[in-house]
């Protein structure tokens, strides 16, 4: 098969086409295609390749006008008044002549002031090149090479605009060559092209409309000629390669009709295959176990690769299979419409008719529901027949009544196969189709196909069965209902997926996470292509919210890049935001279009009431105040009364000074929520300097190691250490986050670090280290303090009763706790409770407050 064909068979059959393998497969995998008696060339799926499927590729009608030899009689001329022409682009397709290497008219365009005011000429060289040239008011552009002399069919595009006299022309979709000055040289500036002209093809024009010369003209056939009073820009010069006519603008569109075509030339009406967007694919060659590009409509071997666990998955679905849904669909289309082997069907390719037959037979069996659960093989078989009627390729001509009721079917065997009862099926197949988000996907395609039914008098089309419908103006939207999809997303482990898209930055606990609106699917369309643009749009909630707290992300479902709409989709919330969100509905902007739902995430009913936020708030106000006002006076106390110098009043005032700032900046914190700058400045002060309270804290505990532990390092060597780490690690740690994090450091709601991204771990992973390895100090304190303790109250009192002995003991234990408790940082740690009560929540304020 040709290239798109065959890696349209293998997605048809849940699989890919051989990826390129790694320099160190290369030769196993030719040895292992020659056991098999494969050799030549194989198509080859470029692993990180920008080649893709265009939407729709399909044999395009059309009359070819046939210019078999070189005479002075044969013409056609051109039946439309033309306007004045400051920018003009001509494409066609054409077949070259090679016998004879003389210059050949393409077309001329010659007005009563200027015989050669349009004129596209060609000859081929030397080294078997078509080279073309431009003449615009009698300049003349050089001869370049643009296509090879081989007999084939080759698209080309001429492009000129009045400034400055800029001109191209561009071979099967790529441009071969572009320069400007093609004007009139002098003062005056550059004139359009006339109007009011005659247009003729074939032959290069010595007056207005004749005196034809034999040498000059055209032998070759030609197709396709379209003329428009702009410059197409490249996209659309390889829109129209394909056989996608711009509208807008259009002078002249290829037509019988509008053609006066002498009676010598033959006109023959050929199926004309439209070319897609890449010409050539990668290939492996057999036995050289080399790479090299071939055309990609070449016929040629391809493989089909599984991923192991879909392979197998597939191969139990097809052993377990009674067939009965099989069996009763051929049995009533008297004909193979599903074949009983998913893996060695034929290939063949559908038209309009034999889909509509097919869904006809296959929805009616549904709807019977002798079999009310789809078994794993019947519901891929299924589905294996929806991809291959969305990959129809609507001919022109035919009924289009066909196609409407083709949308019907379609929409009617989607809405039964995902019906409640099929959740274990989705399950059970779940390595082969990653969840039923793989039907929106090919709703999506075969939605595509209904642009033939758009004409003037009827700008919309509307298609609903149950839970699904199909709506086409020039948007096009779908909408899957909660009833067809949530449960299959659910039971398919969708809501597991789901769970990890959005976190709450108010501690409170998620219950789960639902899709809890209609499914819908939105596209804006430009001459029958889908672009993108930005949307807004209301979802009502279908889902029962259980008793608690909601919030409600915007969501989008993206297929996975270079993965096949059977891998399922997966949700993201990027370039979407919720602009309003009420108990029954949520109103959301995107900015861009795709597949759409609001995810609900449920949380757990928080206790506290107004009054209770109320008071810890004033609590935090007022513990920091006092906390602040102790440490600045204890600050001024170090250095008043003259405390002699040592490491521990050094690292103590370190401390106070970080501690300090830190308190002082989070009071006045919330002054600083509307003015973003501010409070992005805030956020890293705050960071930076309850960084530093704690990297000292750690100092703290490293001090105290140092006197309980022998440690061979001096002091002034031990200072510098401790400098580093005290401020070293904050300003590094806080560097580190800004250069990495810069758009998601901040919080939406106040002004600290976004909880709702990993930011917050650039403070909190440091903090729980510094902690634990403080509990460890602390803990290893007091062991020390204890031994100490029991010997100097044996060597003392060693008549002691018991009773003083353990009082003795239990005041060695405490008073160090209480001591180093607050300067450890360890009343932190009651941070970590403050989800699970209120109490732990005024206890963490009172005990920070007192720190």
């Amino acid at each position: 098969l040709d290239w798109w064909r065959a890696d349209r068979y293998c997605e048809q059959h849940f699989a890919q086409l051989l990826l390129e393998p790694q320099d160190s497969e290369q030769a196993s995998l030719s040895q292992l295609l020659q056991s098999h008696h494969i050799g030549g060339s194989v198509w080859l799926h470029e692993r990180g390749s920008v080649l893709h499927r265009p939407k729709r590729r399909r044999d395009h009608i059309v009359p070819v006008l046939v210019f078999r030899d070189k005479t002075n009689t044969k013409y056609a001329k051109v039946l439309s008044d033309f306007p004045a022409l400051p920018a003009v682009t001509a494409c066609a397709h054409l077949q070259w002549d090679t016998r004879t290497q003389e210059i050949a008219t393409i077309f001329s365009y010659a007005v009563p002031a200027f015989i050669n005011e349009f004129q596209l000429r060609g000859f081929v060289d030397e080294e078997g090149f078509v080279r073309f040239a431009l003449i615009v008011h009698g300049h003349h552009s050089p001869y370049l090479p643009v296509f090879r002399a081989d007999r084939q069919w080759h698209h080309f595009c001429v492009t000129w605009q009045q400034d400055n006299g800029m001109w191209a022309i561009y071979a099967d979709g790529k441009r071969r060559a572009s320069a400007s000055g093609l004007c009139a040289a002098g003062p005056s500036a550059p004139q359009a092209i006339y109007g009011q002209g005659t247009f003729i093809i074939g032959q290069d024009q010595d007056s207005l409309g004749g005196t034809f010369r034999e040498r000059e003209s055209f032998s070759g056939n030609i197709t396709d000629l379209h003329i428009w009073q702009k410059v197409l820009s490249t996209e659309q010069v390889e829109r129209v390669r394909s056989c996608w006519v711009v509208e807008q603008d259009l002078v002249f569109g290829w037509s019988s009709n509008a053609l006066e075509v002498e009676s010598t030339i033959q006109e023959v009406t050929t199926q004309f295959l439209c070319p897609g967007p890449v010409e050539e694919c990668r290939v492996f060659e057999v036995g050289s176990s080399g790479f090299r590009y071939t055309p990609c409509l070449q016929p040629l071997p391809f493989i089909c690769r599984y991923r192991k666990d879909a392979y197998w998955q597939l191969k139990k679905a097809q052993q377990e299979s009674s067939h009965s849904l099989t069996s009763r669909v051929n049995m009533l289309a008297e004909r193979t419409v599903i074949p009983e082997n998913v893996f060695t069907s034929d290939v063949q390719d559908m038209n309009l008719s034999v889909a509509l037959g097919a869904l006809d037979v296959l929805a009616a069996v549904l709807r019977e529901g002798e079999t009310p659960v789809l078994e794993s093989s019947d519901l891929l078989s299924v589905l294996q027949l929806l991809k291959q009627v969305s990959d129809v390729e609507v001919q022109e001509g035919e009924e289009l009544e066909m196609l409407e009721q083709l949308g019907q079917y379609y929409v009617e065997v989607t809405e039964l196969i995902l019906e409640e009862q099929n959740v274990q099926t989705w399950s059970s197949v779940s390595q082969v189709i990653k969840g039923p988000m793989a039907v929106v996907e090919l709703c999506d395609r075969m939605v595509s196909h209904l642009a033939p039914l758009l004409t003037a008098g009827r700008t919309k089309i509307t298609i609903q069965h149950g839970n699904i419908g199909l709506h086409r103006l020039t948007v096009k939207n779908m909408w899957f209902g909660y009833g067809s999809l949530q449960r299959c997303l659910s039971g398919a482990g969708g809501t597991a997926a789901f769970q990890a898209t959005a976190a709450s930055d108010r501690g409170q606990k998620s219950l789960s996470t639902l899709v809890g609106t209609t499914v819908i699917s939105s596209a804006l369309l430009s001459d029958y292509q889908e672009i993108s643009t930005s949307v807004r749009y209301r979802l009502q909630h279908r889902v029962q919210v259980p008793q608690g707290r909601w919030e409600t992300p915007c969501v989008f479902s993206v297929s996975l890049l270079y993965v096949s709409p059977d891998a399922g989709g997966m949700w993201s919330t990027a370039g979407c935001s919720v602009v309003t969100s009420l108990l029954d509905s949520t109103a959301c902007f995107c900015n861009h279009t795709t597949n759409f739902a609001v995810l609900l995430q449920v949380y757990e009913m928080q206790q506290r009431t107004t009054k209770e936020e109320l008071t810890l708030q004033t609590l935090t106000f007022i513990g920091c105040g006092v906390s602040f006002c102790a440490l600045t006076v204890t600050f001024i106390l170090f250095l008043a009364v003259g405390v002699p110098k040592s490491e521990r009043t050094t690292v103590h005032k370190n401390l106070i000074f970080a501690l300090a700032a830190a308190e002082a900046l989070l009071m006045f914190s919330e002054l600083a929520k509307t003015n973003q700058a501010m409070c992005f400045t805030v956020t890293a002060c705050l960071h930076l300097f309850f960084m530093a309270a704690f990297s000292w804290m750690l100092v703290e505990g490293l001090l105290l190691w140092s006197k309980v532990v022998v440690v061979n390092m001096s002091e002034d060597r031990r200072m510098k250490f401790y400098y580093v780490t005290g401020w070293g690690l904050p300003v590094l740690i806080v560097g580190v986050t800004l250069a990495t994090s810069f758009n998601k450091y901040v919080a939406d709601n106040h002004c600290w670090l976004n909880i709702q991204t990993n930011v917050i771990w650039a403070f909190v992973g440091p903090v729980l280290f510094i902690l634990a390895v403080n509990t460890f100090v602390l803990c290893r304190v007091v062991m020390v303090t204890v031994s100490s303790a029991r010997r100097r109250s044996k060597m003392l009192t060693p008549n002691s009763s018991l009773e003083n002995q353990i009082g003795v003991q239990i005041w060695a234990t405490a008073k160090p706790v209480l001591v180093l408790l607050p300067v450890l940082g360890l009343t932190w740690v009651c941070g970590v409770l403050v989800h699970l009560s209120i109490v732990w929540a005024y206890v963490f304020i009172v005990l920070n407050s007192l720190q």
